[in-house]
């Protein structure tokens, strides 16, 4: 199990980026907290989501 924001989702073995795009988010304004480091974007579509993890995803609104 993968705990993501607080739930826990079972995404082992899955790849961040899969993740990220199936459940809505926007890539280009999000950013990843895994296990108390930040994700590189660049590294989003090499990482592998593992049993125990947890993960922070916050997205980027645009306005004032």
């Amino acid at each position: 199990m993968v705990k993501i924001n607080g739930a826990e989702l079972d995404l082992a073995g899955r790849i961040l980026s899969d993740y990220l795009s199936e459940a809505g988010f926007n890539l280009s304004r999000v950013a990843v907290e895994r296990n108390g480091e930040i994700v590189p974007k660049r590294l989003y579509g090499e990482t592998v989501l593992a049993d125990g993890d947890a993960l922070e995803v916050v997205g980027f609104v645009g306005g004032g």
